[in-house]
């Protein structure tokens, strides 16, 4: 089960780091009042620990024992990195990858970095803001073709508009996620002062 405490400190540090309000248009081209800029905590040294143990008390709660995990460049790479990071203080090291937007130019032109071998490894991919679920999706796709056996998609905040419904539904990958927009907006409305939250709203 998840440590509490991990959990409340990590979802202080989302409210108060990467939580914005007003008027935003989302990567899906919808509109939205709130706005989660995730790196802003992900790539914070006083996050990374507890990003990769919620992470990892997620994938043992839901059964999956993946040899690596990764996603899609950029919003992905600091959590596979805490990830394989505290992995190591659990005595079960697992490692991560990137998956490129685009495949490198010279070489071997792959778009999965990091891992000399990839056919038959099982994997998790991970996003930080999932909103269609369209990164996730993407970066499952090329696992799945570059061989990977995908056990599940895990998202640090979930939006929930859609998803979790096109990835389990459209790709067949089960999905889950450490928090979700609502958790982490109410956090960050308790935690911003009245004046900015009314400043952005008007």
């Amino acid at each position: 089960m998840p440590n509490p405490q991990d959990r409340d400190q990590l979802l202080e540090l989302l409210a108060r780091k990467s939580v914005r309000f007003g008027d935003f248009v989302l990567a899906s081209g919808q509109k939205s009042h709130v706005y989660v800029d995730a790196k802003l905590t992900t790539y914070r040294a006083a996050a990374m620990a507890l990003v990769g143990n919620l992470f990892l008390d997620k994938m043992l709660e839901r059964g999956w024992a993946p040899a690596a995990v990764g996603g899609l460049t950029l919003g992905a790479d600091p959590i596979a990195m805490a990830v394989a990071r505290q992995s190591i203080e659990r005595g079960r090291p697992i490692d991560c990858f990137v998956v490129r937007k685009e495949p490198k130019k010279h070489g071997l032109g792959r778009y999965i970095e990091g891992m000399e071998a990839t056919a038959g490894i099982q994997v998790v991919v991970i996003d930080d803001v999932c909103t269609t679920g369209e990164s996730t999706a993407i970066a499952i796709r090329r696992a799945r073709e570059a061989g990977m056996n995908v056990l599940g998609a895990l998202c640090l905040v979930d939006r929930e508009m859609g998803a979790r419904e096109n990835v389990e539904k459209g790709l067949g990958c089960p999905f889950d996620r450490i928090f979700t927009l609502d958790e982490v907006t109410s956090a960050g409305r308790e935690s911003a002062p009245p004046a900015a939250i009314s400043r952005t709203k008007g």
